[in-house]
């Protein structure tokens, strides 16, 4: 029994192609349980040829090919047509599934019935994207964002698009995902989001063709999207539910056209002609019923100056607001039964500093004068209503190994800080809270994987939406906090630092980089204890109980020489490294180096200085000052990022000086393993 067909339209792909072959080819599904259909859109380069020898070797590949039809819509429709999967997904021929996507998604939707299964989306092309912020089994679009993803490139079940006959519109057309999308979330019954897995990367290709095909003229892409508002409209009730799906068109698909830095960056014809058809479409369609009156402050604002017709209105609010940036300030961070609390306190900042505010007069709150004060048609200022209505902020870290986005669970909740006695008192909209930086549950409510994370603030107020690096100042008071942590069972090394030189906070996962050791010669180690058959060195590293020991290595001595011995990470009130203090070292001092890579394949970086009598440790002294250069190339030998950094700077040297400098590179490398 086929669970599940793969349709992925093909034209002209090049090199594209076999990327995302191979990654259906990988897939932990057995072949007997789903089928590649491939649908060759009349392509004239070297595909047709490959995609037959593919299905040639895999019984599981199909492929048909069909006369050009200049977009994807019909070649999707023709796979499912031909698809005996009772589930069908849809991928792109320069994309990527992740191995388990296919058996993750189907278990899910078998589990739920579910009409479409959402997949979380990675890659070069994917921005964070709150949908997926945790897995959710049942939900439908009146009460989850979903109208917020509108690509296709998710799991559907095949007979829900046959009864409903949901297919793609054909021909060369654009928003051809987004008609499809909205005819297909209007009446789905239970739709399913798999947050906690990246399913699809979506790639972007250095030759700029992710297009199926060339762009349409601006007057043809707005009256394609009325059909997507007329899909919406066939769908639902007169209501919140329709007004809600309709705002989204209106703040995305229009106005962003209309707004901050696109609006500034076009060319006058251009500008023009954009600005005559969006404001066409927005008197036709938005302005009866409560479309507009559910908008944020500033996104009201706008849709007024276009209602009256002021394309200069529109020009100054975008230069003003393109100026203000959003701030995020730590106020707290602690590690807490092995989580990393982070306390926050966000908001929006003019140029200068001072704060985007509200004024209150007469029991209303006007928007800020500096943002509104000499637009066109405004003669009293512009009432923001509830302050604090559209205000919300999410703490975001970013995979960089992945360049996935990954959402902290907390509250945060907005609120208005007094800025000015009355009688016209001024009030900054800002918003606080704790988020949780978990390990194990960071990813969608699973377990991150090991790497590096950037942590980010998105903080959203009056309109107005900023991403900000959550940095942590040079000030001695987070020395105490900023410390590495062994969590969980089996136990996570955890080790959060300042980046430099801006300070941003990022937290190292299961050892990768091989940051703990850094962090230990830089706090210090010891005392030094004799436990039994093994020596026990105090490590500053937090350790909650219930977590689990974890195997490192220990290097005692300098190359040539050193002993190489086993050791573990022991959970205590104060962490332990625990190991052997037999070496056959002769007396005296030999550097001490920690392993904690569990491939081997990363250096031992210096922690200490181990002192040897008689064949035995007898203590172990922190690294001098004079062993941090060795530290600090250490460092870069074993971070990939620094690692390539170093060398594109020799790359960059003439023959001879380059030749020198890897040999001086090697030398150095060498000399940093003791």
């Amino acid at each position: 029994m086929v669970k599940v067909s793969v349709v992925v339209p093909v034209y002209n792909p090049g090199r594209y192609l076999q990327p995302c072959v191979d990654s259906l080819l990988r897939q932990s599904m057995p072949p007997g349980e789903c089928e590649l259909v491939f649908v060759d859109d009349g392509s004239t380069d070297d595909a047709p040829r490959m995609l037959d020898e593919l299905a040639q070797r895999h019984p599981h590949v199909r492929v048909h090919h069909q006369e050009n039809s200049g977009w994807p819509g019909k070649p999707r429709n023709v796979g499912v047509d031909l698809a005996r999967g009772e589930y069908v997904q849809f991928v792109d021929q320069d994309d990527e599934l992740a191995p388990e996507a296919l058996e993750r998604l189907h278990v899910m939707a078998v589990r739920n019935g579910s009409d479409i299964v959402l997949g979380k989306v990675g890659g070069s092309m994917a921005g964070p994207s709150s949908v997926f912020a945790r897995t959710v089994e049942r939900c439908t679009v009146a009460d989850a964002p979903l109208i917020e993803s509108v690509s296709p490139h998710k799991m559907f079940r095949r007979a829900f698009l046959l009864d409903h006959d949901i297919r793609f519109p054909e021909g060369k057309r654009r928003l051809e995902d987004q008609l499809f999308m909205a005819r297909a979330y209007v009446r789905a019954k239970t739709v399913s989001i798999l947050g906690d897995y990246v399913c699809y990367y979506w790639q972007r290709r250095d030759d700029g063709g992710n297009n199926s095909g060339k762009a349409s003229s601006m007057r043809g892409y707005y009256d394609n999207l009325r059909e997507v508002l007329d899909a919406i409209e066939e769908g639902t009730e007169p209501g919140e539910l329709r007004n809600s799906l309709l705002r989204r068109f209106f703040r995305v698909e229009m106005m962003t056209r209309l707004r901050e830095p696109r609006l500034l960056r076009y060319s006058d014809g251009y500008r023009n002609e954009g600005y005559k058809v969006v404001r066409e479409l927005a008197l036709e369609r938005f302005w009866s019923g409560e479309v507009i009156a559910g908008l944020s402050p500033l996104m009201r604002l706008r849709a007024t100056l276009l209602e009256r017709d002021r394309l200069d209105g529109l020009m100054e609010i975008a230069r003003r607001c393109e100026k203000v940036r959003g701030f995020a300030e730590v106020e707290s961070l602690r590690w807490e039964e092995g989580v990393l609390r982070l306390g926050v306190r966000a908001g929006l900042v003019h140029p200068d500093g001072s704060p985007v505010v509200v004024t209150k007069r007469e029991g209303r709150y006007w928007l800020d004068d500096r943002l509104v004060v000499g637009l066109p048609t405004l003669s009293s200022g512009w009432d923001v209503g509830d302050p604090c209505e559209h205000t919300q902020a999410e703490i975001r870290v970013h995979h960089l190994d992945t360049n996935t986005w990954w959402f902290a669970p907390g509250e945060l909740k907005g609120s208005l800080v007094a800025l000015d006695p009355a009688p016209a008192p001024r009030y900054q909209v800002v918003v606080s809270g704790t988020a949780s930086l978990d390990p194990n549950d960071l990813a969608g409510g699973s377990p991150v994987a090991a790497g590096r994370y950037e942590v980010w603030l998105s903080v959203q107020t009056l309109g107005l939406g900023r991403p900000v690096r959550v940095t942590l100042d040079g000030s001695p008071a987070w020395d105490d906090v900023v410390v590495p942590a062994v969590v969980g069972n089996p136990a996570r090394i955890v080790v959060p630092h300042r980046t430099m030189p801006i300070g941003q906070l990022m937290l190292e996962v299961d050892e990768r980089h091989q940051a703990l050791a850094g962090a230990l010669a830089a706090r210090g180690v010891g005392p030094l204890h004799a436990g039994g058959p093994r020596l026990q060195l105090t490590i500053p590293v937090q350790a909650e109980p219930g977590a689990a020991g974890r195997d490192v290595e220990v290097v005692v001595g300098r190359a040539g020489s050193a002993r190489t011995m086993s050791a573990r990470i022991e959970p205590a009130r104060s962490a332990v490294l625990a190991f052997d203090d037999a070496t056959s070292l002769p007396s005296g001092r030999h550097p001490l180096a920690l392993r904690t890579d569990p491939s081997g394949r990363q250096p031992a970086i210096p922690i200490g200085t181990a002192v040897v009598r008689d064949g035995r440790i007898v203590a172990i002294q922190s690294i001098s000052y004079r062993a941090i250069p060795r530290r600090v190339l250490a460092r870069i030998t074993a971070d990939p990022w620094l690692h390539k950094q170093a060398f594109k700077v020799i790359e960059a040297l003439p023959d001879a000086k380059a030749r020198r400098a890897r040999k001086l590179a090697r030398r150095l490398a060498r000399w940093t393993r003791g």
